[in-house]
């Protein structure tokens, strides 16, 4: 339990900072009102078209990061990724076959993910790409080594 929680601790203040500094870094995008119409899909979702800088959503700063200065929202993503990977096999230890369908959905997640940002045409959107699919990767394949071996504890048990 103390290292689930070190380890936790660590990731979640690594998250937090990433966080605060890939916000800081995205509200850049008040400043720079022709990148206003392909930074913003969550204030365009809310207004047609974005008049000023009041009518743009903190979500939207996290986009623009992503896209112009991709370092903290790539640390953003892998800290939170890792926190989603511990928590979920610190609560399915005991069920390995839990686990390994919880990697897969997120392995497929994160494929989808990948593809959404597959031909961007910035340098942030092709980080995000390969961070989402080397991780979906990671997932699915993690996840078929878990089925696998439950497959053959279990053959072996027959055996027995």
């Amino acid at each position: 339990m103390f290292r689930f929680l070190l380890q936790a601790g660590i990731v979640s203040i690594s998250l937090l900072f990433s966080t605060v500094a890939a916000w800081y870094e995205g509200s850049a995008i008040l400043t720079d009102p022709w990148e206003w119409k392909y930074s913003t899909p969550f204030s365009q979702l809310f207004y047609d078209e974005i008049q000023s800088s009041n009518q743009i959503l903190q979500l939207d700063h996290f986009i623009y990061a992503a896209k112009f200065q991709p370092t903290f929202p790539a640390i953003m993503i892998i800290s939170s990724l890792y926190l989603l990977i511990l928590t979920g096999h610190h609560l399915l230890r005991r069920h390995r076959k839990l686990f390994t369908y919880y990697l897969s959905f997120l392995g497929g997640g994160l494929f989808l993910l990948s593809y959404f940002t597959f031909n961007s045409p910035t340098l942030g959107g092709q980080i995000l790409f390969y961070i989402w699919l080397l991780s979906g990767g990671f997932c699915t394949i993690t996840a078929m080594l878990f089925h696998f071996q439950i497959l053959n504890r279990n053959s072996n048990e027959v055996v027995s």
